[in-house]
């Protein structure tokens, strides 16, 4: 089992119960979401307190290019993208890091510190920064921090391996949390069926059956996109 398999099999469980939590806003803050929340991948609305939070953090830069770059490189490695879905790039998870590293202001010493490892030990070693090494010498330097003792709390370890497990970390829940990742996961979530009523058999068994004005409104499968309307006595108009 490679990789990827082995973390979606982890995620499966966790990701069943639950995605999403759906927030009611005002028409304004509405508006305003729509143009904060694609940055971000988020789909759904937000309390105005929420957008004030976010039109903060987005205007703020915590990453610079050079970091960005390093991170887009220690994604891809950490979760190599497939053909069909695509990887942690297609996914945002490079935005979705720098957004919570400004979100959560304790990862950004471990972020920091973490990539100015990578670039120290790669120039040091191959005489190059870490995103234009080649692979094989990224690998061998990962090697060095992808590895902990699980006994050790985390806040004890080196620097750069608290480093190596935030970004493991942020990598897998930022791709597996996005439109890309789930449909990786192949979650479908609650999908409805076609029922075409009791059957036949049952109704006789019982001595029951449908009325036929019913029968037509409410077990036509042609119908089943309609939304059903009443009038002010409770009487089904559709």
């Amino acid at each position: 089992m490679d990789r990827r398999s082995s973390l979606k099999n982890i995620l499966l469980g966790s990701v069943a119960g639950g995605l999403a939590v759906h927030g009611c806003t005002t028409r304004e803050a509405a508006e305003a979401a729509d143009q904060l929340t694609p940055q971000i991948g988020f789909e759904y609305g937000r309390l105005p307190e929420e957008l004030e939070t976010l039109k903060e953090l987005h205007s703020e830069t915590f990453l610079n290019p050079h970091e960005l770059e390093t991170i887009q490189v220690l994604c891809e490695l950490i979760l190599p993208p497939n053909e069909e879905f695509g990887g942690p790039l297609e996914a945002g998870v490079p935005e979705f890091i720098e957004f919570m590293a400004k979100d959560y202001p304790a990862f950004q010493p471990t972020l920091r510190g973490g990539l100015m490892w990578l670039d120290h030990k790669s120039n040091t070693a191959f005489g190059a920064e870490f995103k234009s090494a080649s692979e094989e010498q990224q690998k061998v330097l990962m090697d060095e921090i992808a590895y902990y003792d699980p006994i050790v709390p985390m806040d004890e370890h080196p620097l750069e391996i608290q480093f190596f497990n935030l970004m493991r970390n942020l990598t897998v829940s930022g791709y597996y949390t996005s439109k890309v990742g789930i449909a990786d996961l192949g979650y479908k979530g609650n999908s409805p069926n076609i029922w075409d009523g009791v059957p036949q058999e049952v109704l006789d068994k019982h001595g029951l059956a449908y009325e036929p004005e019913w029968l037509e409104k409410c077990v036509d499968q042609s119908r089943r996109g309609v939304i059903a309307l009443w009038d002010d006595e409770g009487n089904l108009l559709t």
